[in-house]
């Protein structure tokens, strides 16, 4: 009786131990509102949209401690579309992110369906709206956000430097070089001065054609203003040359945060299909979780120029945008 009794209270303070060094949480997003859409050629539109200020969503995420340094941890993010329960990312079960991550003293290595070097240093570097409102600036900016079958290293930070690199596997039977995406970034951070040089390169699946991007972008925060730049130089599938600037700051006011933007988009091709968009944002936070938010954008196209003014997760319909709604962190 006794042995039975010191095993299992063996078992238990190794299962106690166990559980100390390991976790799970469930997290996500609830975010919903109005849009009103402006310019499009089918018609002005008033509806009620989804993932506005940031896509919703419903997570479950983990850790252990294995020792030594390592921890392995783990990712599974869903999208949804609140107002119609719908899932995003096309259906996707883990559209969002879905990974494993292995952090060691030499830096974190990881696999899986993962955010890439260059769209996160564009939502949470260079844009003051993150990607999200109708001031997203990947209205203007050429992205890939998300990279599947990719493996990505990230080093640890040296003196204020650090980098990150991603390689997604094309998968293309005969040919490795196709389908296949590579980018990468280089930080350097030193007290409210944060520089980021960031690449990358999606090769066509179907051809030999590559779509390549180049950004330099900078944040300095001052006591009660952020100041965000941007500057990439573009070459798409046929080989068209242009140019995105932005100029944005983040401005904590009294109760709520003023988020204001500019970019300019330069065709450098033969057409000229310049663009400028404008854009105003404002938080209201009514607690530590939850705040209300409102945004406007323009787009001004010039020669034939089709961009449109959308959302965290919707491409937008014309080159007016207005949204109004409630965002629910958990």
């Amino acid at each position: 009786m006794q042995k039975n009794f010191t095993g299992a209270l063996a078992l238990g303070l190794l299962s106690s131990a166990a559980l100390a060094q390991s976790s799970v949480t469930v997290y996500g997003v609830a975010d919903a509102g109005l849009l009103v859409e402006r310019g499009a050629a089918a018609g002005n539109t008033t509806k009620v949209g989804s993932g506005i200020g940031s896509g919703s969503r419903l997570g479950i995420k983990g850790k252990e401690d294995l020792g030594g340094g390592m921890i392995l941890a783990f990712g599974l993010e869903n999208g949804n579309n609140l107002d119609t329960g719908i899932p995003a990312q096309g259906g996707l079960l883990f559209g969002r992110q879905a990974y494993l991550c292995l952090t060691t003293p030499a830096g974190a290595f990881s696999i899986g369906r993962q955010y890439s070097p260059f769209y996160k240093t564009l939502n949470n570097i260079a844009d003051p709206f993150q990607t999200g409102l109708a001031g997203n600036s990947q209205n203007i900016f050429a992205n890939n956000s998300r990279v599947d079958n990719s493996v990505e290293y990230i080093t640890p930070k040296v003196a204020g430097f650090s980098a990150d690199v991603l390689y997604g596997f094309g998968e293309v039977a005969g040919d490795t070089s196709k389908n296949r995406s590579i980018a990468g970034s280089g930080t350097y951070e030193n007290g409210p001065l944060t520089l980021v040089l960031a690449h990358q390169q999606r090769d066509n699946a179907l051809s030999s054609a590559r779509s390549r991007n180049t950004m330099l972008t900078a944040r300095y925060k001052f006591s009660r203003v952020t100041v965000h730049a941007a500057h990439a130089r573009n070459k798409d599938l046929l080989d068209n040359e242009s140019k995105d600037t932005l100029l944005g700051f983040t401005v904590a006011l009294p109760v709520g945060t003023l988020l204001l933007s500019y970019i300019d988009h330069h065709d450098e091709s033969a057409l000229r299909q310049d663009a400028k968009q404008g854009a105003v944002g404002y938080l209201y936070p009514l607690s530590r979780r939850t705040d209300l938010y409102t945004a406007y954008g323009h787009i001004d196209n010039r020669n034939g120029a089709a961009f449109k003014v959308g959302t965290a997760t919707d491409t937008g319909t014309g080159t007016t945008g207005f949204n109004l709604g409630v965002r629910h962190v958990f």
